[in-house]
């Protein structure tokens, strides 16, 4: 994260505060409730004009997927048309329904951000809650409104998170983003709505009482893409809920009993102060990491690591593939795999990261087609794949948690091996503004025409100086081309 220290601490002022400003709630609300554009450092809002670029570019990806496209039929055949753009289809629902869709399409093919140590996935929980709310409201919303909003939920996110011990969650099984997800992008919607404490107080209470995600969706369901989509619709309808005067569970995050850290950490010491921490002052919006390659986050160091050995593989048999990892790694990523996988499977397999980036080089769409998940090629190489699971890794420093330790063993006997301690898109090494530039077109230039894949990217580093979004979602809402066609499965 980067450390600023520009400003105090802000308060509310509103008038019309929370019902325990002093609780861990109310100084998040308001928090949220007062902070202003200008107070936002540049390094800060630079960084989130280019993370909202590279979730619109995931999400133009994801938008004709075959799963994508089943979604939407089931999704309209729901909820029906409406005023609310279904980005890269052409076609409109109700804000609820887009939001879901477009989420649903941003987490489309494992390429979005997520944070390292509070993981989630903060664009497909924003960008989607945000466009519905624009939607929603019967006014203007300029750009400069939309992106610090957007700054809210990048920053409330992830504290939520670090709150309940980052990625603890994700090894006692939680899909860990639409547990603290929902309250960032009720937040959002509810700074994008111009809501007091008080009602902001009231959305984070619905979308608390909302949280929910297991992890057991990664193994094959279609359903994992869709399941930060329900945490960004429920912040959407947490927001306009708060904004009609409908209350909601008041101190809902350090209630003992019923409350979101007590029912979330029971037994595991969650960390209240954590929610406030830095407010203001740390900014978490440059902690996110853009991804490299389309599997889940922590396999980038396995694709890192492999990339690295390619160039010693020439003339050499490999007869057996070690891995080592920390906790949530090895919970997250590994299973013994049965053929074929499904593309969301192969996507959060250490071992089949491993296979195929041994194999090719990258980790890329090509490398979870339907041939390319059956090929006996990579399957010669999986099975010989055998992953231990370090625990002292997790008594490392939180950045050091995610790294990983490949050797190969060859029939001669002899071995290699490269370590990755911190991936590429780690804090320490981001991923810049420039190759998110670089990402966002190599993703969608396939699918449409150069102009107009030129004017999105110009739209989106725009957004501060733009009276209305209104333009930019035009851009994003007609329909792309097909980048990738797969058999069932997810």
């Amino acid at each position: 994260m980067t450390t600023f220290t520009e400003h105090p601490p802000a308060v509310d002022t509103t008038g019309h505060g929370p019902s325990a400003p002093d609780g861990p709630t109310g100084r998040l609300v308001n928090w949220v409730g007062t902070l202003e554009w200008d107070q936002v450092p540049d390094p800060v809002r630079t960084r989130a004009a280019h993370l909202v670029l590279d979730g619109l570019g995931c999400a133009l990806v994801g938008a004709q997927l075959p799963w994508s496209r089943i979604a939407t039929d089931a999704v309209l055949g729901v909820e029906g048309h409406g005023a609310a753009a279904v980005i890269g289809t052409g076609r409109t629902t109700t804000p609820s329904g887009a939001a879901l869709l477009n989420s649903t399409f941003i987490q489309g093919f494992e390429l979005d951000d997520f944070h390292p140590v509070a993981p989630l996935h903060s664009a497909s929980l924003l960008i989607p809650a945000l466009l519905a709310t624009a939607a929603h409201l019967d006014r203007p919303v300029s750009g400069q409104d939309l992106l610090t909003a957007a700054i809210v939920g990048f920053e409330t996110g992830p504290r939520i998170g670090y709150a309940l011990g980052g990625t603890e969650m994700l090894s006692r099984g939680w899909h860990s983003g639409p547990i603290f997800g929902g309250i960032a992008a009720a937040l959002a919607g509810g700074k994008l709505r111009g809501l007091d404490g008080e009602q902001l107080e009231d959305a984070v209470g619905f979308a608390a009482t909302q949280s929910a995600g297991l992890m057991s969706a990664q193994y094959e369901a279609m359903g994992k893409r869709m399941q930060h989509g329900f945490a960004a619709r429920n912040g959407f309808y947490s927001a306009a809920l708060a904004q009609s005067g409908y209350t909601g569970i008041d101190q809902v995050l350090e209630r003992p009993y019923g409350g979101f850290l007590a029912v979330y950490g029971e037994g595991h010491h969650p960390d209240a102060t954590a929610i406030t921490r830095g407010l203001g002052d740390d900014w978490e919006t440059t902690a996110i990491m853009v991804k490299s390659w389309a599997v889940m986050g922590g396999l980038h160091g396995v694709v890192e690591a492999a990339r690295t050995l390619r160039d010693r593989l020439a003339g050499r048999t490999i007869e057996r593939i070690d891995i080592r990892v920390g906790d949530v790694v090895y919970h997250h990523g590994w299973w013994q795999p049965q053929r074929p996988l499904t593309a969301i499977g192969a996507q959060m397999n250490i071992g089949y990261a491993a296979a195929v980036t041994l194999l090719d080089g990258v980790a890329l769409p090509q490398q979870f087609t339907a041939e390319r998940l059956d090929a006996d090629d990579v399957w010669q190489l999986l099975e010989r794949v055998h992953v231990e699971l370090d625990t002292g890794i997790d008594a490392l420093p939180p950045m050091e948690r995610f790294q990983t330790h490949l050797t190969l063993t060859f029939s001669d006997g002899s071995t290699e091996t490269a370590s990755v301690i911190a991936p590429h898109g780690n804090p320490s090494d981001p991923v810049t503004d420039d190759e998110i530039v670089d990402k966002f077109h190599n993703l969608v230039e396939p699918l449409m025409p150069g102009d107009r894949a030129d004017a999105i990217e110009r739209a989106v580093l725009a957004l501060p100086e733009a009276d209305d979004v209104a333009p930019l979602v035009e851009l994003l809402s007609g329909p792309v081309g097909r980048g990738l066609d797969l058999r069932r499965g997810a």
